[in-house]
């Protein structure tokens, strides 16, 4: 098996937690860039998209989003992306972007 179709298997199969860490990668760059408001927009976004991902793919496509039951894991990821974009949203900007 050469390199490309390594990757290309790994990327076939696990293309749904690798969505969510690009959100997480862009959103950790407007922090470092110092938007850090925005950035934690984004994570929460990335957050929405996990849970969007858990409840509409199959198990056997949802790759490493996958923990617990679909139900458990839609919840849980729900709740959290709900924290983060309240806080986000809420959250004094102290001057800041």
């Amino acid at each position: 098996m050469t390199i490309a179709e390594f990757a290309r298997k790994v990327f076939h199969g696990q293309w749904p937690i690798l969505l969510v860490g690009a959100f997480f990668i862009a959103a950790f760059g407007l922090v470092i860039a110092g938007y850090w408001r925005r950035g934690a927009l984004v994570i929460g976004i990335g957050v929405v998209a996990a849970a969007a991902l858990r409840l509409t793919l199959p198990e056997e496509k949802a790759g490493l989003l996958v923990v617990r039951s679909k139900g458990i894991d839609f919840v849980t990821t729900a709740l959290v992306s709900a924290a983060v974009l309240y806080i986000a949203w809420t959250i004094d900007p102290l001057g800041t972007s």
